[in-house]
């Protein structure tokens, strides 16, 4: 067990099975990232241990747009790269005399793990222990998950970048590793201000990614992981969210030319680099004008947005096929697992494609 800072210490399973059932007079709390949640984990790695445990809580989450959901307490709105109804922590009071409070948080080793939907509770949970007293973040090895989630409480608390955090915690404890994929999403929990921001970009199109991963891993990929389908009522009228010091909060959203439904609002666009243009597919098409006059550049031809709850078509599992609306069925546009590549050039994987031509953009 090493002092990673005033009442903050990274171990292994070793050191936090020694707390638990010796009891400690530096740790008060823990927190256990390992593949399984349960107290009966200790058990599992040796049979020898005897852990009492009693459960304060358990908190659930859906997929994207589902609710975190808890057995005594309610629980807010989260879009999150998690399944449906997956464990996203779990509370008990731990060990002997049951002295200890122990957040569980059940998190694998591998690069495809999604890390930073749990980064807020653990934080959290972090700098609340250090507050009432002193805290251990543990997992089997001490070496990747413990160290990629004290590396982000690092970046936060002392607004480090993600490699300035890793060093100094290198300094503490010189042989913790985190995996690529957590360094990675450390890097993205950076560019995204040491919080996790569902509606960014960088997480918007890390979120398409694990979806695509999953299709690729030959996983079904239901409407539960899909975000809220915004043609459906979720909230007051826009009149209600007027500010009393000036005018209606509007939202951007983009409806069926045929039949004037919502498919989507701007929350839902995934954003997108320009590539070079018509330059971009070969083509050998002369462009009158001065070329280095940029004046008349296009506007992308398509919209890519992530893939919502209005989307059968691909729940159905297929590779690629039309999206057409809910409502009308009207022909909007195309999704591919695969990718489709922009007008501007740019490729967008997995993709999912509404064409301009079939939408009107109005507020609401």
């Amino acid at each position: 067990m090493h002092l990673v800072r005033e009442n903050l210490f990274i171990g292994n399973i070793s050191d936090a099975a020694e707390v638990l059932q010796n009891g400690s007079t530096e740790v008060t709390h823990i927190l256990s990232v390992l593949s399984s949640a349960s107290i009966s984990f200790f058990t599992e790695w040796r049979s020898s241990l005897t852990i009492p445990s009693k459960e304060i809580k358990k908190v659930y989450v859906g997929g994207s747009g589902g609710a975190v959901n808890s057995e005594d307490v309610g629980g807010d709105g989260s879009k999150s790269c998690l399944s449906p109804e997956k464990l996203l922590y779990s509370l008990e009071h731990a060990g002997k005399d049951l002295k200890f409070v122990r957040m569980a948080v059940p998190i694998k080793d591998t690069e495809s793990e999604v890390l930073l939907d749990y980064l807020d509770p653990c934080l959290e949970f972090i700098e609340k222990s250090r507050k009432e007293g002193s805290v251990l973040v543990h997992c089997f090895a001490g070496v990747s998950r413990s160290a990629a989630i004290i590396t982000a409480y690092l970046m936060r608390s002392e607004q480090l970048s993600a490699e300035d955090a890793h060093e100094s915690l290198r300094q503490s404890c010189d042989f913790v590793c985190p995996n690529d994929g957590f360094i990675e999403q450390l890097q993205m929990f950076e560019e995204m201000g040491f919080k996790v921001n569902r509606d960014s970009p960088i997480y918007k199109k890390f979120r398409l990614r694990v979806l695509g991963d999953s299709y690729n891993r030959g996983e079904k990929i239901d409407s539960s992981k899909f975000a809220a389908d915004p043609g459906l009522p979720t909230e007051p009228p826009s009149e209600a969210r007027a500010s009393p010091n000036g005018p209606v909060d509007r939202k951007i959203a983009y409806r069926c030319k045929k039949c004037r439904r919502i498919v989507a609002s701007q929350e839902n666009v995934v954003d997108h680099l320009p590539g070079e243009g018509e330059s971009s597919f070969g083509w050998n098409k002369r462009r009158g004008g001065n070329p280095f006059d940029k004046s008349d550049e296009f506007e992308c031809s398509s919209i890519f947005i992530e893939p919502l709850r209005w989307m059968t078509a691909v729940e159905e599992g297929a590779l690629e096929g039309k999206l057409s609306c809910a409502h009308c069925d009207a022909r909007l546009g195309y999704f591919n697992w695969s990718g489709i590549q922009c007008s501007c050039g740019s490729w967008i994987t997995p993709a999912f494609q509404l064409h301009r031509s079939r939408v009107d953009i109005s507020t609401v």
